[in-house]
């Protein structure tokens, strides 16, 4: 079991246009406790895992690479806007299987 935490922590904080002092002011920790998670010099706590989990709307088994499949929260969104959102997929899961 490989665990790819220092992985999946920089690439949601870029993916989100976020610099390391931005998420280490949400996570109420250091920048460069940030770092040390990113360069996989310290992993975060249990309790900072599952505040990152639910910041970035992912699973804790995701950011510890023991789920490859990343998740998507719809709740609070109206039907109108899951409709849009599994319509987006539909099509990205096409384009996928056409390449």
């Amino acid at each position: 079991m490989v665990i790819k935490a220092d992985e999946r922590i920089k690439e949601l904080r870029v993916s989100h246009g976020m610099t390391q002092s931005e998420l280490a002011k949400i996570m109420a920790v250091t920048r460069s406790s940030v770092n040390a998670w990113e360069m996989g010099i310290s992993v975060p706590t249990a309790a900072k895992l599952v505040e990152l989990s639910l910041f970035f709307h992912v699973s804790t088994d995701y950011i510890l690479g023991l789920d490859k499949k990343e998740t998507i929260d719809l709740d609070g969104l109206s039907e109108e806007q899951r409709h849009i959102i599994y319509g987006l997929m539909a099509y990205f899961q096409k384009e996928k299987r056409e390449e």
